[in-house]
């Protein structure tokens, strides 16, 4: 019985630890295979979610970039990394550029700057 009650106490232990390790990956709201983008520091504010390219950020968004997050999904030819380019249409600088996973609360050299993205192979 003792060895019943271990066993599912390190069972409890290994999924607690797997749950906490999911939660940790992804604790900015952003879904997964996307690239979302927020209008203030720290991933607040509005917030703009893209599985794809945006050639043309409207509204809001355009120019007033203070946060960022890559959620894209790796693998072996896929484009998984983002550049955001000062003006539309992938016209301009690129302000910044984040890799698969990279998630960044603020930058003072890419904000406000950013009108339009596109994944790439690399920064």
């Amino acid at each position: 019985m003792q060895r019943l009650a271990a066993l599912l106490a390190a069972t409890a232990l290994a999924a607690g630890t797997l749950f906490a390790t999911s939660a940790t990956a992804q604790a900015v709201p952003c879904g997964s295979g996307n690239f979302c983008v927020w209008t203030d520091a720290d991933f607040t504010g509005l917030k703009i979610e893209h599985s794809g390219d945006d050639h043309w950020w409207e509204g809001d968004m355009f120019k007033h970039d203070s946060s960022w997050a890559n959620h894209g999904i790796s693998g072996p030819g896929v484009k998984d990394h983002v550049k955001v380019y000062e003006g539309r249409e992938q016209l301009g600088r690129v302000t910044i550029c984040l890799a698969p996973g990279q998630e960044v609360g603020y930058n003072s050299g890419a904000n406000d700057q950013g009108g339009s993205h596109t994944w790439t192979m690399s920064c």
